[in-house]
């Protein structure tokens, strides 16, 4: 329901920030993470996940794209909750609870506080095919490329090309042809794929 947000920063807390915008003053959790990111500036700008229960609703903040998702995948998985997501978002990096994912390193996410053996291993087992679909954390420093790349990625995949498929063609393309139009990208990927 809420994407992100865009406003002031009233308070910055290793837990959560209030961000005010348009006169509203939004509390919102945060990870380790994504607190090391934020600059004590002003302005900031955050991605949100909104929970919502029967008796609360819940804001969660990530500075980067690729970490809101991860996040969303662990609270898929049975047993891990918000809390616990946000957890081991504030223990490890994001890439790497993506690798020890990615590789079935089960020790590494169990080294979090309140992780089990079983609930690893569900975590592993749950994600391991998910978690290669999140993008890096290179979305903060790249070019104005990386949207244009996003958005013919998701336009190839809602056209039901697989996405590691696809990114590998619209690199190719990206290094032959500078700065394309997102139409052009997807006309060209489609002619490759």
């Amino acid at each position: 329901m809420i994407h992100h947000l865009k406003g002031q920063l009233i308070e910055k807390n290793p837990t959560f920030v209030v961000i005010e915008c348009g006169g509203v003053g939004y509390f919102v959790h945060i990870s380790l993470h994504t607190f090391s990111l934020i600059s004590a500036s002003e302005a900031i700008s955050l991605y949100t996940h909104l929970q919502v229960k029967e008796d609360s609703h819940t804001l969660f903040g990530f500075k980067e794209k690729s970490e809101r998702e991860i996040f969303r995948l662990l609270i898929s998985v049975s047993g891990v909750g918000a809390s616990t997501a946000r957890t081991m978002l504030s223990s490890l990096e994001p890439n790497q609870i993506k690798e020890a994912i990615a590789s079935g390193d089960a020790a590494t996410i169990q080294s979090i506080k309140g992780i089990g053996s079983k609930t690893a291993q569900r975590v592993i087992l749950d994600l391991k095919d998910k978690i290669l679909k999140v993008s890096g954390t290179d979305e903060v420093f790249v070019s104005s490329n990386n949207t244009i790349k996003e958005e013919a990625l998701s336009a190839l995949e809602t056209l039901g090309f697989a996405r590691k498929q696809a990114e590998k063609v619209i690199d190719k393309i990206l290094k032959e042809t500078p700065d394309p139009s997102v139409e052009s990208l997807i006309k060209q990927a489609l002619k490759n794929l």
